[in-house]
């Protein structure tokens, strides 16, 4: 039994089940993010409020919380920590406890775990994320393609270790995006604003 990897894995799951989202919008007055919009805990939603700044402490929060995951895995367990830490914070907040496992889709977390874990792979995949958006204007397509697109970006790297924690990263965000995917291919998906 690797007790490192098992702490790093429940530590990474614990601060992804960190719920920013729905804790800034309470705090800020506005109720329960989930009964707006969406009903997802993340930033997407959150600026649904027509609160910006809140939208954006909750994009960088829940960024940090799957760089957290991934630097705890660092210290605790080195490489393969990375991957069970960066892993297991994007399940915790796609599954978070604290939410009955109803969290968010991801995007953010996912994001902050590939930049922690390899910053060219991570910012390569934000850029991805920017392009497809401002190209687009919508946030769904702008995610599932960038997730698509870290695992290549990792093995044109060289760095297999982060293409598979990419990959398997990516797998989850796709499962979340079940609803997206299927307005995106019926063209009713709304754009970014709307």
């Amino acid at each position: 039994m690797n007790l490192p990897l098992i702490a790093s894995a429940a530590l990474g799951y614990l601060l992804g089940s960190i719920p920013f989202g729905l804790l800034l919008t309470r705090f800020a007055g506005l109720g329960d993010i989930r009964k707006v919009g969406s009903g997802n805990i993340g930033a997407t939603n959150v600026l649904r409020t027509g609160k910006r700044g809140l939208a954006a402490a909750t994009l960088l929060l829940d960024g940090a919380k799957g760089a957290a995951g991934v630097l705890v895995g660092l210290l605790l367990a080195g490489t393969p920590g990375v991957i069970a830490g960066g892993l297991a914070a994007v399940v915790g907040h796609l599954f978070p406890i604290w939410l009955g496992f109803r969290g968010g889709k991801g995007v953010a977390t996912g994001l902050g775990v590939l930049i922690a874990a390899n910053p060219l792979v991570g910012l390569g995949a934000g850029a991805v994320w920017l392009i497809v958006a401002a190209i687009l204007r919508m946030s769904s397509a702008a995610s599932l393609t960038c997730f698509a697109a870290a695992p290549v970006i990792a093995l044109l790297l060289g760095d297999s270790a982060i293409a598979w924690l990419a990959l398997a990263s990516a797998a989850l965000i796709y499962v979340r995006h079940h609803a997206n995917i299927r307005r995106l291919l019926s063209g009713t998906e709304p754009k970014i604003g709307k």
